[in-house]
């Protein structure tokens, strides 16, 4: 082992065994050789801690593919200051948010015009069909985003769901 590693210990020793995770669950190093189109003594040398050779972007990712788990670049983007986030989940708690601020806003224009509309103590026809609309739009945000948290109490939850598909760095 050379002591001239681009990544420090703690780091060499963290991707060694997201890798050695990585060939397990692929089914080891014959069948984690076969599908890298690496030897199998290449593999095991990814794997040990005592040979400094790691393993290539190529084959974490066809080994990543595979298995549907970013175990190395789960590390690697650690090592740079980074984590993964399903995009999937993300945009869901994102969507979330989004149909949250829509009702909010709904919610606020009603309130403007309801101030508006009273500011001389009387309601006119006029304003009471300006406030219906208010009042339906409102209605049909609120319709919205309850049927956003429906989707989220059907398929779990809105935010870092478990790592397969769809990652990236954030």
């Amino acid at each position: 082992m050379s002591d001239a590693r681009p990544i420090s210990e703690h780091w060499f020793h963290r991707l060694k065994s997201a890798t050695r995770d990585l060939i397990k669950v692929c089914g080891g190093v014959i069948r984690a050789g076969e599908i890298a189109h690496r030897s199998k003594s290449e593999v095991s040398r990814w794997q040990s801690v005592t040979d400094s050779d790691v393993i290539d972007l190529a084959a974490a990712i066809a080994l990543e593919a595979d298995c549907g788990m970013p175990l190395v670049t789960t590390v690697m983007a650690e090592l740079n200051g980074r984590r993964l986030t399903d995009e999937v989940a993300a945009q869901s708690a994102s969507s979330l948010l989004d149909r949250h601020a829509d009702v909010l806003r709904k919610s606020a224009e009603t309130a403007t015009l309801m101030a508006r509309a009273l500011e001389d103590m009387t309601i006119t026809p006029a304003e009471a069909e300006l406030l219906d609309r208010a009042a339906s739009e409102q209605e049909a945000a609120l319709r919205n985003f309850r049927a956003g948290l429906a989707a989220v109490r059907g398929s779990g939850a809105a935010h870092g769901a478990a790592p397969v598909g769809g990652l990236r760095a954030v």
